[in-house]
């Protein structure tokens, strides 16, 4: 497997720039606040194959739905996140030749990017100047980025250069239909002290706000500004230096304000003032130490230590470097998209992701505040959630596959309409908090009105087949998205039941003005519990794919009935299947994308005898391509839980290394953002053993064969807890809060 970035601790760092690699090169080391990312793309002129992507949270457009085949509910509109004015921009002009490395001789090339501190380096020589630049993002100021260009002679001459550091609103999307463009220009200004723009989605049919972004930049250093131009679409400042032995430095900041937290546009280019004036009074210095703080208090909560296997440290810490970068829970009003900042596939919208896989890890890493913004945001769009069942002629909550603003904004039916499962994962973050934090006000209040919503839609989703005396949910999708349009997949009607039972149970225990509001009769009541006791969950006897009997969840009504090849007997040039199959022949095949069947009993392992997890992972197994980015985690803690401890470890480097690797050779697409949860979730969930059982924290570890040891610390229900497993054992030593009793490898242990 080629590896174009280095294996260090705390650096991704390359010598080298590939032509054929330079996206992926931007991709792993883009940066991020949660406010607003960017790819590492450069930020002077390349000539090369390059993208240009700088986002800002909350901020999307809908795209009309262009399909010609209609059908009633379809989304009226795709949502997607939009590509923002480029405020890196930066042509460096040494002696008259503009520096272009993709045309150009040059020397010396690093770029690096330090996940200790949060910053991004990048060092060439070219045209006889040594070149440096550092960039942040910076997580103290939400709307602040800052450069640092230093430029010193290593050819003993003298040499003119010449800076010219733009804003550029002149973007667009690559997935754009028919390259259309999504901002307008409102209002601009170049002077010698500064430059800004404001500028504004275009207007669309559909009800949605439009954004006003307003970037404004200015500078400090040793360079002599000697213009300043304005055009349709961009504004510059221009600076020149005498560059020798000596290094010279230009400094730039640029802060970006957005409509989303000002009252009107005139307010948003005034907060962009305000701002640029007090940050020009502090030094870079002062910036960059500010930033690096706040990622060294993420990483004294977040840190996951690793001895004796570099490669597995780099891979987790990359991963919870990019998913903070993402989201670290500071607005409410955001979530994580799958892509983060990095790329433009998926829309960069909200997925059910969130709510299997980043809500777990920021419960154990994060205060409980952040997960409370993650459920909040699903109880603030709650009434886009009805509306979407409505338009499917269901009754109670639908949430949406992909959103911005609780409304359905995907279009591709098989997804949207069939793949409902997701709305079962939203009342399970509800139980899921509760359960590891033991605060119940959440499950009692609002997060009830959330868990009735979905409890009225899957009464009203099931049919009854007198034939077999059970409900039944037909035309649906698992989270094996390589079967479409089948009946009874068994996670669907697994989790179904299980909110029933859920929301049954809550149901007494909800805060009485909440209960007055959902008014749920005793008939309803009685029907859930019906459904519950007849639910269609087939177990069938076989045997796997080496002939040995296993006793298996039916996966859906027809599985048994496919062409059952393992995929070790597929030839290796036709993996991954998406990549080399037509969509109709990978339908029909019995090749599984990612846990499905095996998903329930990562949600509720307890639930599950261990014969039964066992017989289906065995069976199932074989079986998945694992062409999900989230597939790698889920069987990495199963196969941890059955003490499958090859296995657990094989999946964990597979998802720890997902991206730096490229293993499903799709990173180009952009980072999986949502799926860099699984590093974690595996060593904590899986090497670690960590549940919570009967109110009690339960830590059952193991030692990979490879590692020396691994610690980490969890936050439990107000403490801070800090775990080490050796070759000698295992310890938890208390960090902070009140002393508790856990379950450790089987025995009571006090931890004081």
């Amino acid at each position: 497997m080629k590896r174009i970035f280095e294996i260090d601790p705390w650096t991704i760092t390359s010598h080298e720039l590939n032509a054929e690699d330079k996206r992926l090169q931007e991709l792993i080391t883009s940066l991020g606040n949660e406010h607003m990312g960017m790819r590492g793309m450069f930020e002077e002129t390349y000539a090369g194959d390059t993208h240009l992507g700088v986002y800002i949270g909350g901020v999307w457009f809908p795209d009309k739905t262009r399909v010609g085949w209609w059908k009633n509910g379809y989304p009226l509109y795709f949502g997607k996140a939009i590509n923002a004015v480029n405020f890196t921009k930066a042509k460096f002009t040494i002696d008259g030749q503009e520096v272009d490395l993709a045309k150009h001789a040059y020397q010396d090339f690093v770029v690096t990017l330090d996940m200790h501190d949060g910053v991004l380096y990048r060092e060439f020589t070219v045209f006889g100047v040594h070149v440096t630049i550092t960039r942040l993002i910076s997580a103290a100021t939400k709307e602040l980025a800052a450069w640092r260009f230093a430029f010193e002679a290593v050819d003993g001459a003298t040499h003119q250069v010449v800076v010219d550091a733009s804003i550029d609103a002149d973007v667009v999307n690559e997935d754009a239909n028919y390259d259309e463009k999504f901002w307008q220009v409102l209002d601009k200004n170049a002077d010698q002290s500064a430059s800004w723009m404001s500028t504004q989605t275009v207007p669309n049919d559909f009800g949605v706000p439009q954004f006003t972004v307003v970037a404004e930049q200015t500078f400090a250093g040793d360079f002599t500004q000697t213009a300043n131009t304005s055009t349709a679409f961009a504004v510059t400042n221009s600076f020149t230096a005498t560059v020798s032995a000596t290094p010279v430095v230009l400094e730039k900041r640029v802060i970006v304000t957005t409509s989303r937290d000002y009252a009107d546009n005139v307010a948003v280019v005034a907060g962009a003032h305000t701002l640029s004036q007090q940050v020009t009074a502090r030094s870079f210095a002062d910036i960059f130490t500010a930033h690096a703080a706040e990622w060294h208090a993420r990483w004294e909560k977040a840190d996951v230590q690793i001895e004796g296997d570099v490669p597995a440290q780099q891979g987790i810490r990359f991963n919870l470097f990019h998913l903070f970068a993402t989201y670290y829970g500071n607005d409410s009003r955001l979530n994580i998209g799958p892509k983060g900042f990095t790329g433009e596939k998926y829309g960069g919208a909200t997925y059910w992701d969130t709510e299997a896989f980043a809500i777990p890890v920021y419960l154990g890493v994060t205060k409980p505040e952040v997960v409370k913004a993650l459920l909040k945001y699903r109880y603030d769009q709650l009434t886009g959630a009805y509306h979407n069942a409505q338009q499917q002629d269901l009754a109670g909550a639908l949430y949406p596959m992909v959103t911005f603003d609780g409304i359905e904004s995907h279009n591709e039916w098989e997804i949207t309409f069939e793949e409902i499962h997701r709305n079962a994962t939203i009342a399970y973050a509800i139980y899921n908090y509760t359960n590891l934090t033991g605060d119940h006000t959440w499950e009692r209040g609002e997060g009830a009105e959330v868990l009735i919503g979905i409890a009225r839609f899957w009464a009203d989703r099931v049919h009854y087949s007198k034939h077999q005396a059970a409900y039944m949910i037909h035309g649906v999708t698992g989270p094996n998205e390589y079967e479409n349009n089948v009946n009874n997949n068994f996670y669907t009607n697994w989790m179904a039941k299980w909110v029933l039972s859920y929301a049954t149970d809550v149901l007494p225990k909800i805060d009485d003005q909440i209960a007055d509001k959902l008014a749920v009769t005793d008939e309803e009541v009685a029907h859930w519990q019906d459904i519950v006791a007849k639910m269609w969950l087939p177990e069938v006897d076989t045997t796997d794919v080496d002939g040995n009997p296993r006793h298996i969840f039916l996966a859906q009504d027809g599985w048994l009935d496919k062409d059952l090849v393992p995929v070790r007997d597929l030839p290796a040039d036709e993996l991954p299947i998406n990549q080399h199959w037509s969509w109709d022949r990978v339908l029909r095949s019995p090749y599984i994308k990612q846990s499905d069947t095996l998903h329930a009993m990562y949600y509720f392992p307890d639930a599950f005898t261990e014969e039964q997890k066992r017989d289906n992972y065995l069976f199932y197994e074989p079986f998945t391509v694992h062409e999900s980015s989230l597939s790698p985690s889920v069987h990495s803690i199963i196969a941890a839980d059955l003490k499958m401890e090859d296995k657990a470890v094989e999946f964990y480097e597979r998802t720890a290394r997902l991206d730096l690797d490229n293993y499903n050779n799709d990173t180009n697409d952009g980072l999986h953002i949502t799926s860099m949860t699984g590093a974690w979730l595996s060593i904590v969930q899986g090497f670690a053993g960590m549940r919570v059982r009967d109110e009690q924290l339960v830590l059952n570890p193991f030692l990979p064969k490879n590692w020396t040891s691994y610690q980490f610390r969890l936050i439990y229900r107000g403490r801070i807890l800090e775990i080490k497993v050796t070759g000698a054992g295992s310890t938890v030593k208390l960090i902070d809060g009140e002393p508790l009793t856990i379950l450790l490898n089987g025995t009571e242990t006090e931890v004081e």
